[in-house]
């Protein structure tokens, strides 16, 4: 895959849904981490980005 094939697979767009955002992830990075639709996750404020982890 070529680099800027990969940027723009990394580009999401936030949409309302209800009285929240949403942010769809690729689905290589899903992949990678093993990740099930209806996983539990953890989302924490970092600077002027966001940290999405496992939750344990």
């Amino acid at each position: 895959m070529g680099r800027r094939k990969l940027h723009e697979e990394n580009i999401r767009k936030i949409k309302k849904s209800g009285d929240s955002y949403a942010i769809t992830l690729p689905i290589t990075v899903i992949r990678e981490l093993g990740w099930r639709e209806k996983q539990k996750v953890v989302v924490e404020k970092r600077g002027k980005g966001i940290l999405i982890k496992d939750w344990k």
